[in-house]
């Protein structure tokens, strides 16, 4: 049968628990100096812990603020305002959810303005680190960006990995689709099958499925049978 003691403030507690608070108060008494330094360590990283939430939390909002605005400036199409404002929210909130949605309007804003490569840029040092949220759909947009600045199997790289990440059934589809289009393109018949063929296995789509068997009749020249 299992013992209990009674603790000083008069709460009664296991044997085996009143052994280990004996211990260390014990411990305290003998090493009144290590303690006290660990206690202020202690009270340190629970400063630095609240400070960092709060820090976050204020750069969250400062960020989504900054982000609207360059929305609004997007949406009235004034695309050199917005890129300005969108350069400087990824530069100076790194790491954020809003910087993260700015990095991906700001693609769009160079695709936009027709400035490719420096979408390409952007989205090459974006796409590989960005959060499960905006990864496809990074990749998306680096297809597209190498798809208009004529580089076809770099496009269809992308989008194969757009397809690879897509957390969304439709949008592993599309971006299939997408890198069979652009594997055509670079003139690699072969991984255009593969692609079209993946649709075929895995896609609910009724739409996307008669698509992929029309490409890969035209590749192979011949009728392909549902």
């Amino acid at each position: 049968m299992a013992t209990s003691v009674t603790t000083p403030a008069g709460r009664a507690v296991p044997a085996a628990d009143s052994n280990r608070w004996t211990w260390l108060v014990q411990w305290v008494k003998r090493h009144k100096q290590v303690a006290a330094y660990l206690g202020m360590i202690g009270g340190v990283v629970a400063v630095l812990f609240v400070w960092y939430l709060w820090s976050n939390r204020t750069a969250e909002r400062t960020a989504g603020a900054q982000l609207e605005q360059a929305r609004l400036a997007v949406d009235s199409r004034n695309f050199g305002l917005a890129a300005s404002e969108l350069a400087r929210l990824v530069e100076n909130y790194a790491g954020t959810r809003a910087a993260q949605e700015g990095t991906i309007l700001l693609a769009q804003v160079r695709l936009a303005q027709g400035q490719n490569q420096l979408a390409i840029d952007l989205l090459k040092r974006f796409a590989p680190d960005a959060g499960k949220a905006y990864q496809a759909q990074a990749y998306g947009l680096l297809g597209a960006a190498y798809e208009n600045a004529a580089r076809p199997k770099d496009a269809a790289e992308a989008y194969q990995r757009a397809a690879e990440v897509a957390r969304l059934p439709f949008l592993h589809t599309q971006f299939l689709s997408d890198a069979g289009r652009a594997w055509v393109a670079a003139g690699d018949t072969a991984r255009a099958l593969a692609a079209y063929r993946a649709i075929l296995q895995g896609s609910d789509t009724a739409g996307a499925a008669v698509e992929a068997k029309v490409r890969i009749g035209e590749l192979t020249r011949g009728a392909v049978q549902p």
